[in-house]
């Protein structure tokens, strides 16, 4: 797991074979930012050379906070650090732990949206309007049938989208069986079982795991972890569990300033988004971002670098309060 302190870009234009070729890499370093811009000039170099000899490589690097391009680290901004656990804060706000071999399971009830909300809603808002408008045999019908179920999928598209849970019990309740039928073939490990607002978080005490290991991967698709999630581990090496609110559910509708949130912002947006940082945090001091709910396996098995992570996880998530979740 890397989580740099500085960052830069590095960029080479040059004409070859009569065409102009312009290649961005970006660096990273804990030392400095003049370590960070060698690392950049260094990357972009071989890239530039790769890219000239007829390698399918993209010229530019998107900017992203995490879940990118293999081999680049994580891009968030590090509030705090605890041993080997970075306290980051994420694209929209929240503050994320990040650990290399300390094991959290995120499990969401239900499938968050990926795509689009408005080509979610206008699928089946399309069918509504062609039905709707042949049973009443007028083109008016056909429109409003299309415009209400628009509304309504569009609503449960938003929701969707924000992890936000619907209300139906069988999804937790399916969830919990896969716990429990994972504990019944694993009953040597120890695991601490919180709620999040729209699912299930796992955290492992018994033992440290590497997130490339094969029981991470099993582990994971026996418990139906998300997808994101899981590929996001393997990428960056590492687990990660927000311990802060999202902004959305403590009443902050707007995005954090400047868009998009991904570190380092320049040095004259900083003023703005400090604010917006100070404004979130007010509001998130009155919730939790999981509840403690039950330990089960063996609790006599408990590794040292995990109690370390969960007390720290437990006191910044506030866990153990009973604050309404966020």
């Amino acid at each position: 797991m890397i989580v740099p302190q500085f960052w830069a870009e590095g960029r080479i234009q040059e004409r070859v074979a009569g065409k102009q070729v312009t290649v961005r890499r970006y660096g990273w370093s804990d030392d400095s930012p003049l370590a960070a811009q060698a690392h950049a000039d260094q990357r972009t170099r071989e890239a530039f050379e790769r890219i000239v000899q007829g390698e399918k490589l993209e010229r530019r690097e998107r900017k992203l906070a995490y879940n990118g391009a293999n081999g680049v680290p994580i891009r968030e901004e590090i509030v705090e650090r605890q041993g080997d656990t970075v306290i980051t804060r994420n694209g929209y706000g929240a503050r994320c732990l990040n650990t290399p071999d300390v094991l959290f399971v995120d499990i969401d009830f239900e499938e968050p949206l990926r795509g689009s909300v408005f080509a979610f809603a206008l699928v089946p808002a399309l069918i509504a309007g062609v039905v709707g408008g042949w049973a009443a045999k007028t083109w008016l019908g056909g429109l409003i049938a299309f415009f209400v179920v628009f509304a309504v999928a569009w609503v449960i598209g938003q929701r969707k989208k924000r992890g936000q849970p619907s209300g139906n019990p069988a999804p937790e309740k399916l969830a919990a069986e896969r716990i429990g039928r994972f504990m019944h073939q694993h009953p040597d490990w120890h695991l601490r079982i919180y709620r999040t607002p729209a699912g299930f978080r796992v955290l492992a005490m018994h033992d440290v795991f590497s997130p490339g290991d094969m029981s991470v991967a099993d582990c994971f698709q026996a418990m139906g972890v998300d997808k994101v999630y899981a590929r996001m581990c393997r990428n960056q090496n590492c687990f990660r569990a927000r311990v802060s609110a999202k902004p959305w559910r403590v009443g902050i509708g707007e995005h954090m300033r400047p868009q998009p949130g991904v570190w380092p912002v320049s040095p004259d947006k900083l003023p703005v988004r400090d604010a917006w940082i100070a404004r979130y945090e007010k509001a998130a001091e009155g919730h939790a971002a999981c509840q403690y709910l039950e330990s089960v396996g063996n609790s006599e098995r408990v590794h040292p670098n995990a109690r370390a992570v969960q007390e720290l996880h437990d006191e910044r998530t506030r866990a153990l309060s009973g604050l309404p979740l966020a």
